[in-house]
């Protein structure tokens, strides 16, 4: 499955961002991981490497495998557009992603979860492949008998309540929302810079 099983504290200190969500671990060490701490002085970073990492970075966030990113990178490539921009659409077009940004579920581990183990339903077909790819109008939902889990039932009725983003609708008295559109790239929250990864894969 794409999804990373590691110490997620010691990636985020990596990356310098919370790509896991909250961390509490993470807020109090702020800087990369390693024996020396904060005292050691680092050497600046080749172009290369800010490419690779910001690459990295946006596979970790997202739960992607490289051959499912390079194949993205290469659908955005043949698509008309800003490259770095449609790239970012389809990550967000994702079903588990979707799932994560309707508040279905806290984070995008546990949504994946929840659209392989058949709880998810898009245009009222159980949907268990977390990279199904949304299009514009797909509407997506809670099983049925999937209503009653509790931990659905706490994400969708948590203190800050469904998320909202612009290019989704939410109902949460229904446990269902729709895919309107493809995100602007000013919409989308996550601190990416796509263009290093378009430099990337364009060497």
């Amino acid at each position: 499955m794409a999804r990373y099983t590691g110490p997620k504290t010691k990636k985020a200190r990596a990356f310098g961002e919370a790509i896991f969500g909250f961390d509490k671990a993470f807020e109090r060490k702020k800087y990369p991981p390693g024996q020396h701490g904060n005292t050691r002085r680092r050497r600046q970073k080749s172009d290369y490497a800010l490419q690779l990492m910001e690459k990295q970075k946006v596979k970790y966030t997202y739960g992607v495998l490289e051959r499912q990113f390079r194949n993205l990178f290469d659908k955005a490539s043949g698509k008309s557009g800003v490259t770095g921009e449609v790239l970012l659409q389809f990550l967000e077009a994702r079903l588990d992603n979707t799932v994560f940004r309707l508040g279905i579920s806290p984070t995008r581990s546990g949504a994946r979860q929840l659209v392989s183990h058949r709880h998810i339903t898009v245009n009222g077909v159980v949907t268990n492949v977390p990279s199904f790819q949304l299009r514009p109008g797909d509407v997506i939902g809670v099983r049925g008998k999937s209503q009653g889990l509790q931990v659905i039932k706490d994400s969708i009725g948590g203190k800050s309540g469904p998320r909202k983003y612009s290019w989704l609708e939410f109902n949460p008295d229904k446990m269902q929302g729709v895919f309107v559109s493809y995100p602007e790239r000013e919409s989308i929250p996550e601190k990416i810079n796509e263009q290093l990864i378009v430099e990337l894969y364009s060497k």
